[in-house]
Protein backbone atom coordinates (compact mmCIF):
# COMPACT_ATOMS: atom_id res chain seq x y z
CA UNK A 1 0.00 0.00 0.00
CA UNK A 2 2.79 2.48 0.22
CA UNK A 3 3.87 2.58 -3.03
CA UNK A 4 0.10 3.55 -4.02
CA UNK A 5 0.68 6.41 -1.59
CA UNK A 6 3.92 7.39 -2.73
CA UNK A 7 1.92 9.00 -5.62
CA UNK A 8 0.29 11.41 -3.84
CA UNK A 9 2.67 14.65 -3.42
CA UNK A 10 2.02 16.12 0.04
CA UNK A 11 1.73 12.52 2.37
CA UNK A 12 4.61 11.65 4.47
CA UNK A 13 5.08 7.72 4.50
CA UNK A 14 6.42 5.44 7.78
CA UNK A 15 6.93 1.88 8.06
CA UNK A 16 8.71 1.08 11.00
CA UNK A 17 10.78 -2.21 11.28
CA UNK A 18 10.56 -3.17 14.86
CA UNK A 19 8.53 -2.24 17.93
CA UNK A 20 10.84 0.62 19.35
CA UNK A 21 10.64 2.29 16.10
CA UNK A 22 6.71 1.62 15.50
CA UNK A 23 6.14 3.74 19.01
CA UNK A 24 8.78 6.75 18.09
CA UNK A 25 7.68 7.16 14.58
CA UNK A 26 3.96 7.41 15.35
CA UNK A 27 4.55 9.37 18.16
CA UNK A 28 6.13 11.45 15.25
CA UNK A 29 3.41 11.14 13.03
CA UNK A 30 0.71 12.37 15.62
CA UNK A 31 3.05 15.68 16.07
CA UNK A 32 3.87 16.28 12.70
CA UNK A 33 1.74 19.12 11.00
CA UNK A 34 1.39 17.17 8.11
CA UNK A 35 -1.19 14.03 6.77
CA UNK A 36 1.67 11.79 7.88
CA UNK A 37 0.52 7.34 6.83
CA UNK A 38 1.79 5.05 8.98
CA UNK A 39 2.04 1.14 7.49
CA UNK A 40 2.35 -1.76 9.87
CA UNK A 41 3.24 -5.11 8.10
CA UNK A 42 0.93 -7.78 9.27
CA UNK A 43 3.81 -9.85 9.90
CA UNK A 44 5.43 -8.28 12.55
CA UNK A 45 2.56 -8.09 15.01
CA UNK A 46 3.43 -10.52 16.97
CA UNK A 47 7.09 -9.05 16.98
CA UNK A 48 9.12 -8.40 20.09
CA UNK A 49 11.59 -5.72 21.23
CA UNK A 50 12.93 -3.11 23.59
CA UNK A 51 11.45 -0.32 23.64
CA UNK A 52 12.73 2.61 25.88
CA UNK A 53 10.68 3.99 28.52
CA UNK A 54 9.13 7.51 28.77
CA UNK A 55 8.67 9.98 25.79
CA UNK A 56 10.25 7.83 22.97
CA UNK A 57 10.10 10.30 19.28
CA UNK A 58 12.24 9.14 16.37
CA UNK A 59 12.02 12.09 14.17
CA UNK A 60 10.81 11.44 10.61
CA UNK A 61 12.84 10.99 7.74
CA UNK A 62 16.23 9.80 9.74
CA UNK A 63 17.13 6.62 8.56
CA UNK A 64 19.15 3.56 10.59
CA UNK A 65 22.17 2.09 10.26
CA UNK A 66 20.88 -1.51 11.46
CA UNK A 67 24.31 -2.90 11.12
CA UNK A 68 27.72 -1.25 9.72
CA UNK A 69 29.51 -2.80 6.51
CA UNK A 70 32.10 -1.86 4.10
CA UNK A 71 31.45 -4.10 0.81
CA UNK A 72 28.13 -3.74 0.21
CA UNK A 73 24.30 -1.75 1.34
CA UNK A 74 21.52 -3.76 1.99
CA UNK A 75 18.42 -1.09 1.74
CA UNK A 76 15.28 -2.28 3.42
CA UNK A 77 12.00 -1.19 4.58
CA UNK A 78 9.53 -2.48 7.20
CA UNK A 79 9.92 -6.23 7.71
CA UNK A 80 12.70 -6.42 4.57
CA UNK A 81 14.93 -4.91 7.34
CA UNK A 82 14.66 -8.22 9.03
CA UNK A 83 15.68 -10.19 5.67
CA UNK A 84 18.49 -7.85 5.39
CA UNK A 85 20.19 -8.39 8.50
CA UNK A 86 19.56 -12.24 8.41
CA UNK A 87 21.53 -11.94 4.42
CA UNK A 88 23.98 -10.01 6.00
CA UNK A 89 24.53 -12.38 8.94
CA UNK A 90 24.87 -15.34 6.14
CA UNK A 91 27.20 -13.42 4.16
CA UNK A 92 29.52 -12.40 6.81
CA UNK A 93 30.10 -16.03 6.92
CA UNK A 94 31.11 -15.95 3.02
CA UNK A 95 33.40 -12.81 3.86
CA UNK A 96 31.40 -10.56 2.89
CA UNK A 97 30.64 -7.61 5.31
CA UNK A 98 27.22 -6.02 4.37
CA UNK A 99 25.99 -2.83 5.88
CA UNK A 100 22.19 -2.49 6.94
CA UNK A 101 20.24 0.37 5.93
CA UNK A 102 16.58 0.89 7.45
CA UNK A 103 15.04 3.74 5.62
CA UNK A 104 12.05 4.08 7.96
CA UNK A 105 9.90 6.61 5.86
CA UNK A 106 9.47 7.00 2.56
CA UNK A 107 8.46 10.68 2.72
CA UNK A 108 10.67 12.38 3.51
CA UNK A 109 13.77 9.76 2.35
CA UNK A 110 16.88 10.19 4.09
CA UNK A 111 18.44 9.83 0.83
CA UNK A 112 21.72 11.54 2.23
CA UNK A 113 21.99 8.45 4.28
CA UNK A 114 21.93 6.13 2.10
CA UNK A 115 23.65 7.60 -0.44
CA UNK A 116 26.87 8.16 1.98
CA UNK A 117 26.22 4.35 2.66
CA UNK A 118 26.54 3.44 -1.28
CA UNK A 119 29.59 5.44 -1.71
CA UNK A 120 31.33 4.01 1.09
CA UNK A 121 30.74 0.16 -0.04
CA UNK A 122 30.20 0.78 -4.20
CA UNK A 123 27.25 -1.56 -4.14
CA UNK A 124 23.93 -0.92 -3.35
CA UNK A 125 21.30 -4.10 -3.39
CA UNK A 126 17.75 -2.84 -2.87
CA UNK A 127 14.98 -5.11 -1.06
CA UNK A 128 11.78 -4.47 -1.72
CA UNK A 129 8.76 -6.88 -0.95
CA UNK A 130 6.39 -5.33 -3.13
CA UNK A 131 6.35 -5.86 -7.16
CA UNK A 132 9.83 -4.96 -8.98
CA UNK A 133 7.11 -2.81 -11.03
CA UNK A 134 8.37 0.73 -10.21
CA UNK A 135 7.44 0.93 -6.47
CA UNK A 136 9.71 2.52 -3.65
CA UNK A 137 12.88 0.78 -4.83
CA UNK A 138 12.42 1.86 -8.32
CA UNK A 139 12.77 5.75 -6.88
CA UNK A 140 15.30 5.19 -4.26
CA UNK A 141 17.57 3.32 -7.51
CA UNK A 142 16.60 6.16 -9.72
CA UNK A 143 18.64 8.58 -6.68
CA UNK A 144 21.67 6.21 -6.34
CA UNK A 145 21.90 6.29 -10.25
CA UNK A 146 21.60 9.76 -10.46
CA UNK A 147 23.90 10.74 -7.21
CA UNK A 148 26.10 8.17 -6.91
CA UNK A 149 26.23 6.88 -10.23
CA UNK A 150 30.63 7.29 -10.26
CA UNK A 151 30.46 5.56 -6.74
CA UNK A 152 29.11 2.48 -7.84
CA UNK A 153 31.22 -0.80 -8.66
CA UNK A 154 28.23 -2.19 -9.96
CA UNK A 155 24.79 -1.45 -10.99
CA UNK A 156 21.96 -1.30 -8.54
CA UNK A 157 20.04 -3.90 -7.76
CA UNK A 158 16.86 -4.82 -6.60
CA UNK A 159 15.16 -7.84 -5.36
CA UNK A 160 11.70 -7.38 -5.19
CA UNK A 161 8.46 -9.62 -5.43
CA UNK A 162 7.12 -11.02 -8.69
CA UNK A 163 5.39 -8.96 -11.05
CA UNK A 164 2.08 -11.63 -10.42
CA UNK A 165 -0.90 -11.59 -8.44
CA UNK A 166 0.07 -12.97 -5.30
CA UNK A 167 0.13 -16.81 -5.76
CA UNK A 168 -2.17 -18.89 -3.30
CA UNK A 169 -0.62 -22.35 -3.22
CA UNK A 170 2.33 -21.83 -1.13
CA UNK A 171 5.43 -23.52 -3.44
CA UNK A 172 4.27 -20.70 -6.04
CA UNK A 173 4.25 -17.70 -3.31
CA UNK A 174 7.61 -18.75 -2.29
CA UNK A 175 9.06 -18.30 -5.74
CA UNK A 176 8.04 -15.02 -5.98
CA UNK A 177 8.30 -13.90 -2.13
CA UNK A 178 11.49 -12.00 -1.05
CA UNK A 179 13.51 -13.76 1.10
CA UNK A 180 16.66 -13.70 2.65
CA UNK A 181 18.23 -16.25 0.73
CA UNK A 182 17.75 -14.37 -2.17
CA UNK A 183 19.36 -11.49 -0.85
CA UNK A 184 22.39 -13.78 -0.06
CA UNK A 185 22.24 -15.01 -3.75
CA UNK A 186 21.62 -11.39 -5.47
CA UNK A 187 24.88 -10.28 -3.49
CA UNK A 188 27.04 -12.97 -4.17
CA UNK A 189 26.44 -12.53 -8.39
CA UNK A 190 26.71 -8.80 -7.78
CA UNK A 191 30.24 -8.96 -6.04
CA UNK A 192 31.29 -11.52 -8.40
CA UNK A 193 30.56 -8.69 -11.19
CA UNK A 194 33.92 -6.38 -12.41
CA UNK A 195 34.62 -3.80 -10.68
CA UNK A 196 32.85 -0.85 -12.99
CA UNK A 197 35.35 2.17 -11.63
CA UNK A 198 38.41 0.28 -12.82
CA UNK A 199 37.13 0.63 -16.63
Amino acid sequence: MENWALCVPGLKIVSPSHPADMVGLLAAAIRDDDPVLVFEHKALFGSKGECPDGEHVVPLGRAAVVREGSDVTLIGLSITVGMCVRAAEELTAQGVSAEVIDLRTLVPLDAAAVLASVRRTGHAVIVEENPGQLGWGAAVASILGEEAFDDLAAPVTRVSGGNIPLPVAAPLEAEVSVSADKVVTTVTKLLDRPDRRAV
